[in-house]
């Protein structure tokens, strides 16, 4: 999601997973090495996410799809084959995991993807990519099913800036006041 002009080539990089990473071991103090870590959604932003959670180190990266071939899809997929584990979101019963991230389109629409109550635990995190809604459907329903901690993606976004203009620039900026500035209350 970002270029950069360099000695005549043009480098492209994509800051949103590194954004999200941040965001959640730094600002919401949750590292992510040897958690259960279930990341719902196979499109472009679950993509970006993957290797920098894989780098954190994560007992166990579960990447959960309505379409159960578009997950296998990146669960095959090189440097991630056998790293990461890929299942329908109706496969899901039966386990929980410290971290749910949304990484599907469905809170852009109101909707709440079809996935089991048991994937929450009382310590689990839920985080949503999607910011300034509020309490999106999958929020609300995880905080029904007993999460404990509830997130969206302003700190994400924020944390991706930050990071583009270090890259940009060298300069990495505060992040905190304007993560704050731009925090929607979640209930």
């Amino acid at each position: 999601n970002c270029l950069k002009f360099e000695d005549g080539r043009i480098i492209a990089e994509n800051f949103d997973g590194v954004g999200l990473k941040r965001d959640i071991e730094h600002n919401i103090g949750l590292p992510l090495v040897g958690r259960r870590v279930l990341l719902l959604g196979a499109g472009g932003a679950a993509r970006g996410a993957i290797q920098p959670f894989l780098d954190a180190g994560p007992a166990r990266l579960v990447v959960a799809n309505r379409t159960l071939e578009e997950a296998l899809a990146l669960e095959a997929t090189d440097p991630w084959r056998g790293r990461i584990n890929a299942c329908a979101l109706s496969d899901l019963g039966g386990e929980s995991f410290d971290m749910v991230v949304n990484a599907t389109s469905a809170s852009l629409f109101g909707e709440l993807p079809e996935f089991p109550s048991s994937v929450f635990h009382g310590e689990s995190l839920a985080y949503e990519l999607v910011y300034g809604k509020g309490l999106t459907p999958f929020l609300a329903f995880a905080r029904a099913s007993g999460a404990c901690r509830l997130a969206d993606g302003v700190g994400m976004l924020v944390e991706q800036a930050a990071e583009a203009f270090h890259w940009w620039r060298g300069i990495r900026p505060e992040t905190g006041p304007m993560i704050k500035q731009m925090t929607v209350p979640l209930g």
